[in-house]
């Protein structure tokens, strides 16, 4: 409010002018002030200068600065919450963009996914919808029977659990870069191609994700830049996308939680503890998407096609990933089934009974050939990303 007259360093003098019914003196100065000076008798507009209200208005000031400073220091500390999830969410991109540590992150994700399923079942002593979920996120069948399901603690079911799983995805990774190295060898080895870059497609039976990698490296490592660089491509993608989403909500919750000084709460108290949750919440759905996506993520049948024309593409320097890279092909898909539902129409006719959504139906894995029962409506999701079959 006041300033200080004359130039650095200089003693100086300052005179301002306030009313004593400003907002500032309502507010923090005294009422007695005001009380003092209606019973000497002052006219209105009159000019007060007396000791008594230099030092009110000093008061004043002085609270002032300490509520500014409190609201000051109240905004860093909902900050500060922020800037810890912050620190979380960059590292895994670091690691994702210069290829440090993703691997590890990959797999401390898969960890996580995996004792976040035996926990929930565990719970609910389901082993339905355990062997579910394993089929749903990893595209493998239980490592371990119902008796053993009831019997083991939840870290034994977890590492058993871990261990399929990551060998299951080591197994997939090899098989992905031994399919696409004779296609990227084709176009390396061509001299009439004189491009540093390829797009290649993988998809997961639902979205689809066009990869882009360095040919020269993905031909010497046998494919193997290939899969890293779709491992990186996805999980930045579903992070940022992930990232985005909790931002808004924080924003939201950051507004809500003010209603609690109505209850005699301490919002930031609530904000911290809601603002845990939903950050638990975001990083549980993205590892479970990136695993999933992981998982069922493979080249097309049709490979050759596409890597052939994604060569003739010309890919700049500076390129990014997001989500947007990540194209849901539903509507390819619905347009696509509706052509091949009429054409079936026409020349199949049906001499089985309909099945029902709550049938049990036998269905089998494509990779090993494994056999499970469940709901026809559970296995309709399965059947159409292309990793199991129906039996009967």
């Amino acid at each position: 409010m006041r300033g200080r007259a004359g130039r650095q360093g200089d003693p100086g003098s300052s005179q301002f002018y306030v009313s004593l019914e400003d907002n500032l003196m309502r507010l923090f100065g005294s009422e007695r002030v005001a009380k003092v000076m209606d019973r000497m008798g002052l006219e209105e507009g009159e000019v007060i200068q007396h000791s008594m209200m230099t030092k009110s208005i000093e008061r004043a000031q002085k609270k002032v600065e300490e509520n500014n400073f409190g609201v000051r220091k109240r905004l860093l500390e909902y900050d500060d919450v922020m800037n810890a999830q912050r620190e979380v969410v960059y590292k895994r991109r670091r690691h994702a963009l210069h290829g440090e540590r993703l691997k590890l992150d990959i797999a401390n994700m898969l960890y996580d996914t995996c004792d976040l399923i035996v926990t929930d079942n565990k719970l609910t002593n389901d082993f339905k919808n355990f062997e579910f979920e394993l089929i749903r996120y990893f595209s493998i069948t239980s490592p371990v029977s119902e008796s053993e399901f009831n019997k083991l603690t939840e870290i034994e079911l977890t590492g058993k659990v871990y261990k399929a799983a990551l060998s299951f995805y080591t197994e997939k990774t090899e098989r992905s870069a031994r399919e696409a190295f004779p296609i990227i060898k084709n176009v390396y080895e061509d001299k009439n191609n004189q491009f540093e870059r390829i797009v290649v497609p993988f998809t997961d039976g639902i979205k689809s994700l066009n990869v882009v990698t360095d040919l020269k490296k993905a031909y010497e490592s046998n494919g193997n830049q290939l899969v890293a660089d779709f491992e990186k491509n996805i999980t930045l993608a579903i992070v940022d996308e992930a990232w985005k989403k909790h931002l808004r909500k924080m924003d939201e919750l950051k507004q809500s939680v003010q209603l609690a000084v109505h209850e005699q709460k301490d919002p930031l108290l609530i904000y911290k503890f809601e603002a845990y949750n939903l950050f638990s919440s975001m990083l549980n759905g993205v590892n479970k998407e990136v695993i999933s996506f992981l998982f069922k993520g493979d080249l097309p049948q049709q490979a050759a096609a596409p890597i052939q024309e994604a060569k003739q593409v010309k890919i700049k320097e500076n390129y990014k990933t997001s989500k947007d890279e990540i194209v849901s092909s539903e509507s390819a898909n619905h347009e696509a089934g509706q052509t091949q539902q009429r054409q079936v129409t026409e020349t199949i006719v049906r001499d089985q009974p309909k099945i029902n959504r709550n049938d049990t139906v036998t269905i089998q894995n494509v990779a090993n050939g494994q056999t499970q029962e469940m709901k026809y409506k559970k296995a309709e999701s399965l059947i159409a990303n292309g990793t199991w079959v129906l039996v009967h």
